[in-house]
């Protein structure tokens, strides 16, 4: 057990060592005992997990989730199996009460899956966990978990991700990709979607790639400003891909979804950095209010601002300006570059509820998460 303590308003750094079992090799699945650490403090704090932290050629990072807001159904998004050079996508499902009865209900692209730790081939598989046992799925050639749920009868976690890929696969070089899942209790059905800046033309928006995936059966997208291609999704864990875009849009649904944001890699040709996976946060879910960390040893940190228009906000007690509206939406969007002085503590503070992400760059390397986000119960 390690204790630290951390200043209201700051930041502490935990070094935690690989788990061998879950970080060491490309498959097969596996169940790890007791293969998650539990994070507990006496006040209420904000968890980021840095993969790895130090800035370098294959990172990523995530939002860690409460254990109070888990819930007993979560979906997968990642990128897939990356062919040439047998990398697999995975997702990982963690427990926090013993016997805990985990199922896995595979997409129609989750099917192709490295048996091992209670789960089939096929990505099927109901497996026992006890708290802090964690089962680890992993892809084999042409599988991509995006859409497979996991249902669980006490609460669970999920996170997912990618060993290494490019985004999009002809387009050097791979990265890493990481993000926790929000149950799919907290999903809604509409988000708000903006690409990263470039860099070093902070001016440009980077290109990405956008994953829509649905929760239940026929499900109806609508954009705006509209993008042409495919609005419906007949089945749950079924997706529509945006390739390429440096569009800023708003997305809604009939029933909820599921909406993650791929940064595209270096040799596309928009700016530093390598791929990175971002969760987007429902516009339901904003919140007035942030403290998030951003590792001072990458070139360039950024926090990207969803806000309705006309919004006060302040960045480290700073006014934020240069807000761009995103079409019709009644939103505006702003990209605050943030100082790698101090010690990576940074403040969002606004008049209204807003949406944040954080990003940072390095060359051939990225990460990017969603700052925070309110975890209320949406009704379906």
């Amino acid at each position: 057990m390690k204790t630290v303590d951390v200043a209201a308003n700051s930041v502490g750094v935990i070094k935690l060592p690989w788990v061998n079992d879950l970080t060491k090799g490309l498959g097969p699945s596996t169940k790890a005992i007791d293969g998650a650490y539990r994070l507990r403090s006496n006040q209420p704090v904000t968890v980021y997990q840095f993969n790895p932290i130090g800035a370098a050629a294959t990172n990523d990072a995530s939002l860690l989730l409460p254990v109070n807001t888990w819930g007993n159904e979560a979906m997968a998004v990642s990128w897939p199996h990356w062919d040439p050079y047998n990398f697999p996508a995975w997702y990982a499902v963690v427990a926090s009460e013993d016997n805990t009865t985990v199922t896995l209900h595979p997409s129609a692209t989750g099917t192709k899956i490295q048996g091992g730790g209670g789960v089939s081939f096929d990505g099927t598989g109901v497996i026992l966990l006890n708290s802090g046992d964690v089962v680890e799925v992993m892809t084999s050639k042409g599988g991509d978990v995006t859409g497979t749920i996991a249902v669980a009868d006490k609460p669970i976690s999920m996170l997912a991700g990618h060993t290494c890929t490019n985004v999009p696969s002809d387009v050097a070089a791979c990265d890493h990709l990481e993000e926790a899942m929000f149950p799919i209790d907290v999903l809604a059905k509409e988000y708000i979607v903006v690409p990263p800046v470039q860099v070093p033309n902070n001016n440009l928006a980077k290109a990405q790639m956008v994953k829509i995936v649905a929760s239940e059966d026929n499900t109806t997208l609508t954009f705006e400003p509209d993008i042409p291609g495919n609005k419906t999704l007949a089945k749950a864990g079924d997706f529509r891909l945006i390739t390429n875009s440096t569009a800023s849009f708003k997305v809604s649904s009939n029933k909820k979804i599921l909406v993650a944001q791929f940064m595209v890699g270096q040799d596309a040709g928009y700016g530093t950095s390598d791929p990175a996976m971002l969760l987007t946060v429902p516009a339901e879910q904003y919140r007035d209010e942030y403290t998030f960390f951003a590792e001072t040893n990458w070139v360039a940190n950024f926090v990207d601002i969803i806000a309705p228009s006309g919004s006060k906000v302040q960045v480290d007690q700073v006014a934020v300006g240069g807000w761009t509206n995103i079409g019709n939406t009644g939103f505006q969007v702003a990209h605050v570059s943030l100082s790698n002085s101090g010690d990576g503590s940074h403040q969002v503070t606004a008049d209204d509820k807003v949406g944040i992400s954080v990003y940072g760059v390095i060359n051939s390397g990225s990460y990017w998460f969603p700052g925070g986000l309110d975890l209320d119960i949406v009704p379906q």
